[in-house]
């Protein structure tokens, strides 16, 4: 006699014949299978492994970040080439997006995001061994890069929305975002001390791949791809699959998808620039007052990354935990939670970023400070589109964000400063980049605007998207002449 496992808070816990008696007068009871294809232990080791997963992207993205002093330094480049480093990622892995997630919508996503993870890391690997007369190199594996991390950005949170429901679903996507702090301030750390231990850039970029390895492995013979929109107790007939043109006109008309994805585009803007840019604003800061040494022969020696990544994992961790728990206290009060927690926490960050730049110039302990409160900005998912339709929305989220957000700022920041800068003293390299961050602060300004105006339509997005029904007049696919046609649906006779 086994008993059943729930689910699902509508999952029953014994079928429907449970009440057979067996040779022995016992209820005989029949295991029912979860809504999702997955049970309840292997949906939680799914959600352990794609965190470990997200760690590992975020630790390789901010690794460079790290040990950006010594790269400027080894190839001998001025800030608008080093912005570049961040920047041919950011939009290889942008373009890219909305390929994986039409693939995401329509096949397995574990084989599509093993591939990806085990291209990103050859690729990784291979960018560790540039020489120094082949900057050109690095950037073309840092783009290649974004290939991998494309493929797995955009599925891998579409998962997790398969496998809970509800609170469930908001805690275990709110585990999932913990990974990005945790991940961007260890790309920091590690990226920093190995180079330290090394005494060479290049061994930073090589620890990544191999654990890279071990994500593949547990992906392929651990996970397993859960049922699109099962969990979600309604009749998968209503679930329909319509062509890309149709997911995008049906997306265009969501008032909370489109805000949301400015402010996003705004929170990528100010963190793509902070990120590439902080560790070594805060370097310069520190040779600028004598409490640092300027680079000498091959080696950047600083303890700026490993300080600032400390700070980004501290900090990241209480803001989402922060905006977790604030997003679930105020929803009981209203259910325009959700964004006027992200617009708080960019409205109260954008006065701590200024001071921060600013006081860099008279102390970098106060710097410090200071950057704790914006790197803590309050942090919150909502799901307002349909299954079958969220990992082409999660493209297109990744695609804008980027593409206005941090695929150009890196660059941007560096050709300002480039621009700014009247001669190479300490004075004008720390003074050209003060300069050109404090953009940033003004930035998340406007991106608070965009969450607040999200509240205003979030409400009846989420209804629409929770109770959605396939229309009848919607085309589905039938065979015609041994191919496929779109025809409507009051055409077809059943």
């Amino acid at each position: 006699m086994s008993q059943a496992e729930p689910t699902s808070d509508s999952a029953p816990f014994f079928s429907s014949d449970s009440e057979a008696e067996g040779p022995d007068d016992q209820p005989a009871v029949q295991t029912e299978e979860p809504a999702s294809g997955v049970s309840r232990v292997r949906a939680l080791l799914t959600v352990l492994i794609l965190c470990y997963i997200n760690l590992l992207n975020y630790m390789d993205r901010f690794t460079v970040a790290g040990v950006l002093p010594d790269i400027e330094h080894y190839f001998g480049i001025d800030d608008g080439k080093s912005g570049l480093l961040q920047t041919v990622f950011i939009c290889s892995y942008m373009f890219l997006a909305p390929f994986f997630g039409y693939l995401g919508d329509r096949y397995n996503r574990k084989f599509i995001m093993s591939f990806g993870i085990t291209f990103w890391s050859a690729v990784t690997l291979a960018s560790s061994y540039t020489p120094k007369e082949h900057f050109w190199a690095l950037l073309l594996t840092r783009g290649l890069v974004g290939v991998g991390e494309a493929s797995y950005s955009t599925i891998a949170p579409t998962i997790i929305a398969d496998l809970y429901v509800k609170e469930k679903r908001t805690n275990m996507l709110s585990i999932f975002y913990f990974a990005i702090p945790v991940g961007s301030g260890l790309g920091y750390i590690v990226g920093s001390q190995v180079s330290n231990i090394a005494k060479d850039w290049h061994w930073a970029l090589r620890v990544t791949p191999a654990l890279g390895l071990i994500a593949v492995l547990l992906l392929l013979f651990v996970v397993k791809e859960p049922k699109r929109g099962a969990i979600e107790a309604r009749p998968e007939h209503q679930l329909h699959q319509t062509s890309w043109l149709v997911d995008l006109q049906d997306l265009s008309k969501n008032c909370s998808f489109i805000l949301s994805t400015f402010g996003f585009t705004a929170v990528a803007f100010v963190t793509g620039s902070l990120a590439l840019w902080a560790p070594t604003f805060l370097f310069r800061a520190a040779v600028f007052t004598g409490e640092r040494e300027p680079c000498v022969e091959a080696h950047c020696a600083s303890s700026d990354s490993l300080i600032f990544g400390a700070i980004t994992c501290v900090t990241g961790i209480l803001g989402v935990a922060t905006g977790v728990q604030v997003s679930r206290q105020l929803r009981t009060r209203t259910p325009r939670a959700d964004p006027l927690v992200c617009a708080a926490g960019l409205l109260l960050s954008a006065p701590f970023l200024y001071l921060a730049i600013v006081f860099a110039q008279a102390s970098t302990i106060a710097t410090y400070v200071s950057f704790y409160l914006p790197d803590s900005k309050l942090e919150s998912e909502n799901y307002v589109v349909v299954p079958t339709r969220r990992s082409t929305a999660e493209a297109l989220q990744i695609v804008v964000s980027h593409l206005l957000g941090d695929a150009g700022s890196p660059y941007l920041i560096g050709v300002v400063s480039d621009s700014l800068r009247k001669n190479d003293s300490f004075l004008w390299q720390f003074r050209s980049l003060q300069l050109s961050l404090l953009l940033c602060s003004f930035v998340a300004v406007i991106g608070g605007g965009f969450f607040l105006a999200t509240a205003l339509f979030i409400e009846r997005d989420r209804e629409r998207a929770e109770n959605y029904v396939h229309a009848d007049d919607e085309p589905i696919v039938v065979p015609k002449s041994g191919r496929s046609t779109r025809v409507p649906v009051s055409s077809v006779l059943i």
